[in-house]
């Protein structure tokens, strides 16, 4: 199972961002999949999930703004990322699991500017 992210890059506050994880090895059909991130010194957090049969949940702080979506066609995870902040600057990584196993891409760096 492969996942690799795209998209990331360097925005001012206020800005939008579309980031995108092909994952390849298994169908996206059949898992629950989630975007967290990472900031340095910081344990990652899940910051967007979306479960087979289940709505979108996300984190507190990105409520409103962040919207995660799945291209079972094209087998992708996708993250829109709206009117962002600073405290947004993160490494986002993209995560698929089913049955027990967990499998995250090496992710992209999000940059915001204030």
């Amino acid at each position: 199972v492969q996942l690799l992210e795209s998209g990331g890059g360097v925005v001012q506050a206020g800005g939008s961002l579309g980031l995108s994880c092909l994952v390849s090895g298994l169908a996206l059909s059949s898992v629950d999949v989630f975007w967290g991130r990472q900031e340095p010194g910081k344990e990652r957090e899940v910051v967007a999930t979306l479960r087979r049969g289940s709505s979108a949940m996300y984190a507190d702080s990105v409520k409103g703004r962040f919207t995660i979506s799945r291209d079972s066609a094209k087998n992708t995870i996708n993250l829109q990322m709206n009117s962002l902040k600073p405290e947004d600057t993160a490494i986002y990584s993209c995560n698929v699991r089913k049955l027990g196993a967990s499998y995250w891409g090496q992710g992209t760096q999000v940059t915001v500017s204030s």
